[in-house]
């Protein structure tokens, strides 16, 4: 099946990284950011690129990035070995800068995109869900918050994990939370571990 959905992969990734559609809206014109190989095992999703990431163009180089490999404990060449770890961002491109950090991700992406990349995907074990808008969008949930989602980690099916943003914005809430690098960190790392030699 890998090879068959690869065949169907290339191309949609190609459309994907020369997709224009939100052009008019983005401020740094449009640079989509994606990674995807039909046998990767754990897909991430996240927010949106930043300004660093949609200057190198490589998904996770920066900050954020470092602080998420760090969570999963994986080595950089594992993070981007697309034939192991899938990225797919709500938003494929760097949306603007808010009054408080960037703009969310433009709606367009997931609605034109993510369901074509997922039926390409069919080998994924365990999916990331970075950050309020890839929580929201893909969980049906009645947790009130990002850390009430985020502490119930357990009673998560086993193909799933909600994390907060590893963003250094979110330094206060690391240090409010200090269980979350106790108990949650431990047990992401056992999950990826699994995902990834299974």
């Amino acid at each position: 099946m890998p090879a068959d959905t690869m065949k169907q992969l290339i191309p949609l990734l190609n459309q994907i990284r020369n997709c224009t559609l939100c052009e008019d809206h983005l401020p740094l014109g449009p640079r989509p950011v994606v990674q995807a190989a039909s046998s990767a095992r754990i897909l991430i999703i996240g927010q949106a690129p930043g300004t660093r990431v949609h200057a190198s163009g490589v998904p996770w180089d920066d900050a954020s990035g470092k602080r998420l490999r760090q969570w999963m404990n994986v080595s950089d060449q594992t993070f981007y070995d697309a034939s192991r770890i899938a990225i797919m961002p709500m938003g494929f491109c760097y949306p603007g800068k808010g009054k408080s950090g960037d703009l969310p991700p433009r709606p367009e992406c997931a609605a034109a995109w993510h369901q074509q990349l997922l039926q390409c995907l069919p080998e994924i074990q365990l999916t990331l869900l970075i950050g309020q808008y890839a929580q929201k969008y893909y969980l049906n949930d009645a947790y009130s918050s990002l850390t009430e989602r985020v502490r119930q980690w357990q009673h998560f099916p086993s193909g799933s994990f909600a994390l907060p943003h590893p963003s250094p914005r979110n330094q206060l809430w690391l240090k409010k939370n200090p269980w979350f690098e106790l108990d949650v960190v431990p047990q992401l790392r056992q999950r990826i571990e699994l995902a990834l030699n299974t």
